[in-house]
């Protein structure tokens, strides 16, 4: 079992910078390979970034290559992304999630999730 909680989201101007960070409960973190996802209102939840359970590897939805990065450590328990050039279309929830094994797109993939937290970008 794995808790999750984020944090982080705000509100900045376009071309700004936020941080978020996703704390994660439970001994065996290490275990699990880790994404961000976020849900525009009256759109589907959709991929941003996802990252191995070693940190090893990281893969990223088109729409925010070089400009989002997602980085964790497995000592403290959080990944986090770092969205830098932010568009008013990043506008979202952001919501962390865990699996077990390898890093995947989908959000069914995914069994943990945490409340997510609000990023506005204002134009």
């Amino acid at each position: 079992q794995v808790q999750l909680v984020e944090s982080g989201g705000g509100l900045v101007q376009a071309g700004g910078s936020l941080r978020l960070s996703c704390a994660a409960s439970g001994r065996t973190f290490s275990s699990y390979a880790m994404g961000w996802f976020r849900q525009a209102p009256g759109k589907e939840r959709e991929f941003v970034a996802a990252i191995s359970s070693s940190g090893g590897s990281t893969y990223y939805a088109d729409s925010v290559q070089g400009r989002f990065t997602i980085s964790r450590d497995n000592a403290k328990n959080t990944v986090k992304l770092q969205m830098n050039s932010l568009k008013p279309e990043d506008t979202a929830v952001y919501s962390c999630a865990a699996r077990r094994g390898g890093p995947y797109y989908s959000p069914s993939d995914y069994n943990y999730w945490g409340q997510g937290t609000q990023v506005t970008v204002s134009s």
